[in-house]
């Protein structure tokens, strides 16, 4: 007789605001594949802001919903990016999505990235609303946990940005856990923000989430086939591309150390006019090739000789794993949080890091001529890299089996 499992799929639901740049779909969507391929009976419902998560890989049983999109305008505030809206009315039609979509799904955890209260406060109503509903499979309150990267920004910036935006509030209403990406070892967050300690008490460290960041995720269908780059080559990765141009423009008319082939990927928020200036480049000197935008980014990058890329959260992880030379050059403007991010990583010999204004195509040329002859691995034992690995185990630990909700404790105790 053949036995059935008669438990519930578990769910989990992700939500990432992804105003710009592509950093914090790529990280959910990389805890998403290590949580189902730890527990395939895991169905993962994807909230963004981001339409470019549709043709990223997914990891089984995932879909994604996306809200519709805001952008930054001249001065640096936020916009409709599509529909002739003005942002409130926006925000409203974004929380009235997401909260349905929560309600509907009844997951029984939630991981939110960076921002406690979703863009502009749009999450609140759907944490709110989490409060009144069971999940799924535990038929307990959803448990909901915020996730932040190793690094906020420089500490003034973001402990004010914390106090202004209601951060603490809303973590000790609406949050069970705050989950850190990094190693203590190498931003403090506690310490270094000024955190209080209703927050401190709800933080846990998973470690980087590098190692298996590719484990488990399946390429649409549809998505085109591109010609393989010639090997050896070296890369250079500017994140989505809306400010990586003068780092890529400097790669593009660098020397390459000899019989290797350059690679930029620009990312797909780079103006058209400038991705077509690096083409142009390319078409001349016919050792460049030049590509938009790339799903295989693990393998993109393990199959480089040496790599120069921005300090983004998820492309350092992809390095760190993939263990090649790096070179880091941060964005530093309107953040510090790459420029950190960088100096500690290059203090811990874990990458190399060059200052942006200092980037020119000879001294890429020097770095690269270099990388690719270094012999032997760099000491990736200095940190914790195996968040990915923890995270799944994370989860499981807050869906107890028989301990009781938080809302049936305070009922016995009225």
């Amino acid at each position: 007789m053949v036995s059935v499992n008669t438990t519930p799929r578990r769910r989990i639901a992700f939500y990432s605001h992804d105003t710009q740049g592509l950093g914090h779909i790529r990280r959910n969507i990389a805890l998403a594949g290590a949580i189902v391929a730890a527990e395939p009976r895991t169905d993962v419902l994807i909230l963004t802001g981001a339409p470019q998560a549709t043709s990223l890989p997914l990891p089984p049983n995932t879909e994604v919903i996306t809200v519709p999109t805001v952008a930054k305008d001249a001065d640096g505030a936020y916009t409709a990016a599509t529909f002739a809206m003005d942002l409130d009315s926006l925000l409203s039609l974004r929380s009235n999505v997401i909260t349905t979509a929560l309600t509907a799904f009844a997951p029984d955890v939630v991981i939110v990235d960076k921002v406690a209260r979703g863009l502009d406060g749009e999450l609140e109503q759907g944490l709110a609303a989490l409060r009144g509903i069971r999940g799924h499979t535990t038929g307990r309150r959803p448990r909901v946990v915020l996730g932040l990267r190793d690094i906020l920004d420089d500490p003034l910036t973001a402990i004010r940005e914390w106090r202004t935006s209601g951060t603490t509030r809303a973590i000790a209403e609406y949050y069970d856990e705050v989950w850190v990406y990094g190693d203590r070892s190498v931003v403090d967050v506690v310490r270094d923000y000024d955190l209080p300690a209703q927050v401190a008490a709800r933080i846990r460290y998973t470690g980087y989430l590098a190692e298996g960041r590719s484990e488990g995720l399946v390429a649409p269908r549809d998505e085109p086939k591109k010609s393989p780059v010639p090997r050896p080559y070296v890369l250079c990765m500017v994140g989505g591309g809306q400010d990586g141009y003068d780092t890529a423009l400097a790669f593009a008319r660098a020397s390459y150390p000899a019989g290797h082939t350059g690679v930029v990927v620009t990312g797909p928020y780079m103006q058209p006019s400038l991705r077509l200036r690096l083409k142009e480049i390319a078409a001349e000197r016919g050792d460049l090739v030049i590509r938009e935008f790339v799903t295989n980014t693990i393998e993109l990058i393990g199959g480089a000789a040496a790599v120069v890329s921005m300090g983004g959260y998820n492309t350092v992880c992809e390095v760190l794993t993939e263990d090649v030379p790096g070179l880091i050059v941060p964005r530093v403007r309107p953040r510090q949080e790459q420029l950190i991010r960088a100096e500690r990583l290059s203090d811990l010999g874990l990458a190399d890091a060059m200052h942006p204004d200092d980037v020119t195509p000879d001294r890429l040329a020097d770095w690269l001529a270099t990388a690719v002859t270094s012999t032997g691995p760099r000491d990736r034992g200095a940190i914790a890299l195996d968040g990915l690995r923890r995270v799944p185990q994370i989860v499981a630990e807050l869906q107890p089996a028989s301990a009781p909700d938080l809302d049936e404790l305070q009922e016995m105790a009225s």
